[in-house]
């Protein structure tokens, strides 16, 4: 958020969401300058019609207030919180953006929440976390400020932090919000980002935040259905149709049992393919 020039760059690319740091990318002594140079950015960066979120610091920091302030008008669609521990905190920071949305001429309650899961106790009260407002879009998972809370190492293979990340992808499913997976620090390795993105996907995560340009057509690469994808789906509906012309519940398609489950995945498949104009 202190980078001027970064955010600069940033306006002419296209991802489905910006995400201009206040938090953890800025130095403590650079906060007060970081809020000025997004407040400045924000307009450019919505100008194409994607959506801008600035993550704001924590409650626990005394910061969260003054970032609202300074980033809360009619060009960001909402904010993401870092370190939601409890539903009470989503309460008090929904409280203060009605504040400064009755300033900025917004609809009260118009702006959306996603906060941050990474801690133990966050993880533990997710499901409460978010469904403690209508406001909350979506849950991001934080893998570093997860293993800094328990104490624990980082690996490649990300065992550590298996529970943790099925936790949240679970209780933002019961939930109905969007369950966004932690950034792939290594950009400059894109095999890794593929793998770990797919793995993401596999458990119900419908998307990955970027720390790097090179990394936003891998990840939306993963997370949009396939061509491939798109014909199964395609199939499976046509079979189960001429299943149910012929009064049966479920049958079979390439050697695997089709039935209502299945077809519904399916539905919900071809549904995200043709909004993204896929089909």
């Amino acid at each position: 958020g202190n980078q001027a020039k970064m955010l600069g760059k940033a306006a002419g690319l296209t991802p489905d969401a910006f995400i201009p740091d206040l938090e953890d990318s800025v130095a403590p002594d650079d906060k007060e300058e970081a809020r000025q140079i997004v407040s400045d950015h924000l307009k450019v960066l919505s100008e194409n019609g994607v959506r801008v979120l600035p993550r704001v610091n924590s409650l626990d920091t005394g910061l969260l207030e003054a970032d609202l302030k300074a980033v809360i008008g009619p060009n960001i669609f909402g904010i993401t919180v870092g370190k939601i521990q409890l539903p009470e905190q989503i309460e008090e920071v929904s409280s203060i953006m009605s504040r400064f949305e009755n300033s900025a001429g917004l609809e009260n309650g118009s702006l959306k929440l996603i906060p941050w899961i990474e801690s133990a106790l966050g993880i533990v009260k997710a499901y409460d976390i978010l469904t403690a407002s209508p406001r909350i879009y979506g849950a991001a998972f934080g893998a570093e400020d997860f293993t800094n809370d328990m104490g624990i190492e980082r690996t490649e293979d990300d065992s550590e932090v298996l529970h943790a990340t099925n936790a949240v992808a679970i209780a933002a499913r019961a939930a109905n919000v969007l369950a966004l997976d932690t950034p792939y620090a290594s950009f400059r390795d894109e095999e890794g980002l593929v793998n770990d993105a797919n793995e993401s996907k596999s458990i119900g995560y419908k998307g990955k935040f970027a720390i790097h340009p090179s990394q936003i057509t891998p990840i939306n690469t993963c997370f949009s259905p396939s061509p491939k994808e798109i014909d199964y789906a395609t199939r499976v509906l046509e079979v189960f149709e001429e299943a149910k012309a012929q009064g049966r519940g479920s049958t079979s398609l390439d050697g695997q049992m089709i039935d209502v489950p299945v077809v519904k995945r399916a539905e919900g498949l071809l549904e995200m393919a043709k909004s993204m104009n896929l089909t």
